[in-house]
């Protein structure tokens, strides 16, 4: 009715009032993105143009691994890996050591429910779970020091294979030590069945209170034919009545071996633990140093490799830089229609 200028007018308004109300969003959303991006950027290795800027970066880098390195195995912190138990490496470490122990206490050579007049403790048929609790810990321990250090070596993936290799050289050597010492000390336990450990003489006494009983039961043959002693099971005794000038005797060997036996396997637990703790503070402190020394090389390879920065990275740069430049435009842009929209509504 009232012509086409006027209609065409008022679609104006309509259309004003609609990308008023989308430019928010839309401009939170090229706020997001830039924001991603700006961030990313930030993320990404610097450019580095002199060997002093590399060594600094290296040493940032270096520096980095080595605080994870120690809440990760020294200080049971897990919050850089919170949600992976894997790299929850002293409780991982703790629950291993649980296993050993029940694995040695629960092992045939524990079992004193055979001869009871056998008078040997045969240290050498347990060695190998020792060795194999050790070699176990420290493969595990190594794919926890590989993971962080190639974690922290992202932003320089032209060194990456470099540290793996670095870090495999080091933690083999330092298997190999640990499991050498491991074998010492079961050496050490072959030659003298020796303990100051006052716990020993606590434990054979209290096993000694069943010596009255069992010495009964054997005068006694019209009493029972077996008694189930602590630390020994069930004994027969049938057999031990036909050798009883040896019972007492015996009887006291046996509960000698039983508490010393007991001794000695916490011993190969606490010692192996601790020599286990030690070893790993000095991986951290300064096997380190030995990984640092391979990865830069002894002409300072790996630095000069620091400097080149490789197609894939360079193209994310790239990337990123247009995308950052585009997103700040359009941010431009979409002020100035804003702007635009809010003075129109003013002479409205």
């Amino acid at each position: 009715m009232v012509g086409v200028p006027v209609l065409a007018k008022r679609l104006m308004q309509i259309q004003a009032t609609i990308v008023a109300k989308c430019m928010p969003d839309i401009v939170n959303k090229i706020n997001q993105k830039l924001n991603v991006n700006v961030a990313q950027l930030q993320t990404m290795p610097k450019n580095l143009s002199s060997i002093a800027e590399a060594m600094t970066a290296f040493m940032q880098i270096m520096g980095l691994a080595k605080d994870s390195l120690r809440k990760i195995l020294l200080r049971g912190e897990f919050d850089e890996y919170s949600e992976d138990k894997e790299m929850h490496c002293t409780a991982h470490l703790v629950e291993m050591l649980d296993k050993y122990f029940d694995k040695l206490q629960k092992c045939r050579e524990s079992d004193f429910a055979k001869d009871f007049l056998l008078e040997e403790l045969e240290i050498e048929r347990i060695q190998s779970m020792p060795v194999e609790f050790e070699s176990s810990a420290w493969d595990y321990i190594a794919s926890v020091v590989l993971r962080v250090m190639i974690h922290h070596w992202e932003v320089y993936p032209q060194l990456q294979n470099a540290t793996r290799r670095a870090v495999q050289t080091l933690m083999a050597k330092v298997k190999e030590r640990a499991i050498g010492r491991v074998v010492e000390i079961i050496q050490m336990e072959k030659y003298a069945d020796f303990t100051c450990n006052p716990e020993y003489m606590v434990e054979w006494t209290r096993l000694m209170e069943m010596h009255a009983e069992f010495i009964k039961s054997i005068d006694n043959p019209m009493e029972r034919s077996e008694l189930v002693l602590e630390g020994t099971g069930l004994v027969n005794l049938v057999k031990l009545r036909e050798r009883r000038h040896l019972a007492r005797q015996a009887f006291d060997l046996r509960m000698r071996m039983v508490a010393y036996w007991r001794t000695a396997l916490r011993r190969l637990v606490d010692t192996v633990a601790l020599h286990l703790l030690f070893t790993v503070q000095g991986l951290v402190n300064e096997g380190m140093v030995e990984v640092m020394s391979q990865v830069v090389g002894p002409l300072g390879g790996g630095l000069q490799m620091m400097m080149e920065e490789t197609p894939a990275v360079a193209a994310k740069r790239e990337k990123l830089k247009k995308s950052i430049s585009l997103l700040k435009e359009s941010k431009e842009v979409v002020a100035q229609i804003m702007d635009k929209v809010s003075k129109a509504d003013m002479e409205k």
